[in-house]
């Protein structure tokens, strides 16, 4: 019995399609995929053919209909194009499910790997990006080294701003032989506050680029754009804000630039220059762009930073109302003591929205009364304190202060704990407590927080070990300098590489308790050379020593052992009258009381009466006198005779 024709054509037609499909050289992704799905019509199960349309598909950027024909396609294709269905998945942003599709598949060869790596980078595990990166970098592909090394370079930089990695690189483990790699290094070192280092390195990396045999004209200006936002990024964190303007004039965003790089270098750029007077032309301006920062796939400190910039210039704007609504829908989890960011940045500027037009007096009171609501909330205890200060009440800012950590000490969560010692909230303790004169309570209070990070498992806060080992190393107790060290020994651990102030303070704690301790940790010491190299001995040897200008009008004491000094004698300023006449004989009475003078005339009739009774040569008026035994006499003056129509009273009517 011979077969139906069309049944024939059903098994052959597949099959010379599939042959076709793997011989074709058609550079048309248009075309391919016309002709994958002419294969699909006639067999719906062709796994080469659904295999050439998700390809086809990813190459016309078309990421949803990828991922729709992989599910369409069943579990075997989705087994097969594991690859495939994660690459699309993570250029839509669904980075959750792409590494749930390759944990699920295993990283069984190198694709996966590199797609694992790029999807946990892209989510911001940068650990296990550096992981993955080291693996590949250890295999025997010599090709791929040098884009694994650019790849994990970036990793480490973005560890190193998100402050969550424990592997500290240094410039010669990681050769800067690309514009790539320099780049990297300049966002690693912008991350560690070495900003001379950083703005050195964007300087090489824009000269590689600009050098580069491997891009054309169009990519090295895309190149040179992000190069030059971070180098004005950097001169605006040196202090340079007129340089950073010009910087950023350099840069030129066009529309058909990277979406990413144009919103973060506008931002950038309306910050450094001269913003409108008029918040709602400012809102206008800024309208345009932040309103697309949501289709972006920035990292988190960047839309995080894009939406509080936002919310501050819908506060300027007067749009109290829907700032309020987003802070609270932020901070609606504050009760349970965030440490985030983002949620504590929305505090603020809610409590300023809240408090927007109340006069002065009623700020801190509604500051307050907003506190009860939410006891927890870190950023309105430090603004409470910031305004307690402004009005200079010290004794309320440190109360505030005080009770606020004595609520987080008393909690049972290990998140209050470490809410209760963070660096900050410590820095601002101390801070307080000295400015009462209280050391000793400063000292104790660094000494609690220094404790609370010693013996917690995991990252520490290295910066505060170091400013509690600084302040116990100068302390006359052993226990304290024992405890200095201790602290200067977590910090080491934990940097792999100690600075010279960690090596140093570990080796003063030391040297009064362990001696061969000290001899084991002298190499780390720095050198004297490398203290030393870079400073220029010609130059200075050169230039001379710098005398300070004496004032030429500068008293000089007088030597009291020399028996040459002379007391210098002041000579005062003679003071004449005002009606001196230069060659008129000064008036003799000028020495006399004024009415003991010829030429004084007393004002007024009893005044005139009374002078012509001293006159020389007038008429002496008789007086009585009455002598008295032994020489002298009393004068007797008579009464004067009462009128006896003054005793009179009057009657009374």
């Amino acid at each position: 019995m011979s077969c139906p024709p069309q049944l024939i054509c059903r098994e052959i037609m597949p099959t010379v399609m599939s042959a076709l499909l793997r011989a074709a050289s058609i550079e048309d992704h248009d075309e391919i995929l016309q002709a994958a799905n002419a294969t699909l019509k006639t067999d719906n199960t062709d796994e080469v053919a659904w295999h050439t349309i998700v390809v086809a598909l990813l190459k016309l950027d078309r990421f949803d209909d990828a991922s729709r024909a992989i599910s369409e396609g069943g579990v075997k294709l989705g087994t097969t194009c594991a690859l495939e269905k994660a690459y699309a998945l993570y250029k839509l942003g669904k980075l959750h499910e792409a590494i749930t599709t390759l944990n699920s598949s295993g990283l069984k060869n190198r694709a996966l790997s590199h797609m694992a790596a790029q999807i946990a980078y892209r989510a911001e595990q940068f650990d296990e990006a550096q992981a993955i990166y080291n693996r590949l970098l250890g295999a025997a592909y010599h090709e791929e080294n040098h884009d694994i090394k650019i790849n994990l370079s970036a990793a480490q930089a973005q560890a190193k701003w998100k402050r969550t990695t424990m592997v500290h690189e240094t410039e010669s483990q990681i050769e800067l032989e690309s514009f790539e790699l320099c780049y990297n290094a300049a966002c690693a070192n912008i991350a560690q506050g070495s900003l001379s280092s950083a703005f050195r390195h964007l300087n090489r990396a824009l000269n590689l680029c600009e050098a580069s045999d491997e891009l054309n004209s169009e990519e090295k200006e895309e190149e040179r754009r992000a190069i030059l936002s971070q180098q004005a990024f950097v001169l605006a964190k040196l202090g340079k804000v007129d340089h950073a303007r010009d910087m950023h004039q350099l840069t030129n965003f066009q529309i058909n630039s990277d979406q990413n790089l144009r919103i973060i270098g506008q931002n950038n750029h309306l910050a450094l220059g001269n913003m409108p007077q008029n918040p709602f032309l400012l809102e206008l301006k800024t309208g345009t762009w932040l309103s697309s920062r949501t289709e972006t796939q920035t990292f988190n400190f960047q839309s995080h930073l894009l939406a509080r910039n936002s919310s501050i210039i819908s506060l300027l704007a007067h749009k109290t109302d829907g700032v309020k609504t987003r802070a609270c829908r932020a901070v609606k989890h504050s009760q349970s003591r965030s440490l985030s960011i983002k949620q504590n940045d929305m505090s603020l500027i809610g409590a300023a929205a809240d408090t927007q037009g109340l006069p002065e007096k009623e700020v801190l009171r509604s500051l307050i009364n907003l506190l009860k609501r939410r006891p927890h909330d870190a950023e309105l205890v430090v603004i409470i304190v910031q305004l307690h200060l402004q009005m200079r009440n010290l004794g309320a800012a440190v109360y505030t202060l005080d009770s606020f950590l004595a609520l987080l000490e008393n909690s049972s969560s290990e998140q209050g704990l470490m809410l209760r010692f963070m660096p900050g909230l410590v820095a601002l303790a101390v801070f307080l407590k000295k400015i009462q004169k209280r050391e000793s309570c400063a000292k104790a209070e660094l000494v609690k927080a220094g404790r609370y990070w010693q013996n917690r498992p995991g990252p520490s806060a290295p910066s505060l070990l170091k400013e509690t080992g600084i302040e116990l190393i100068s302390s006359s107790t052993d226990d304290d300098v024992m405890l200095a060290g201790a602290f200067f020994r977590k910090i080491m651990t934990e940097e792999n590489l100690a600075s010279p102030t960690t090596s140093v303070g570990l080796v003063a704690a030391l040297a009064a308790a362990d001696v061969p301790d000290v001899e084991s940790n002298t190499p780390l010491l720095p050198s004297t050379n490398s203290l030393v190299q870079e400073i220029e001995v010609d130059k200075l040897l050169n230039s001379g020593i710098l005398v300070l200008p004496t004032c030429s009008a500068s008293k000089t004491r007088l030597d009291f052992h020399d028996n040459k000094a002379e007391r210098a004698v002041k000579k005062r300023k003679r003071k004449l009258p005002k009606s001196f006449v230069d060659g008129q004989a000064p008036d003799p009475e000028r020495w006399l009381p004024l009415r003991d003078r010829v030429s004084f005339r007393p004002k007024g009739r009893k005044g005139r009466k009374k002078a012509a009774e001293f006159t020389q040569g007038g008429l002496v008026k008789a007086t009585e006198t009455m002598g008295l035994v032994g020489g002298g006499g009393v004068k007797i003056e008579k009464a004067a005779a009462i009128n006896a129509s003054k005793r009179k009273r009057r009657s009374k009517k």
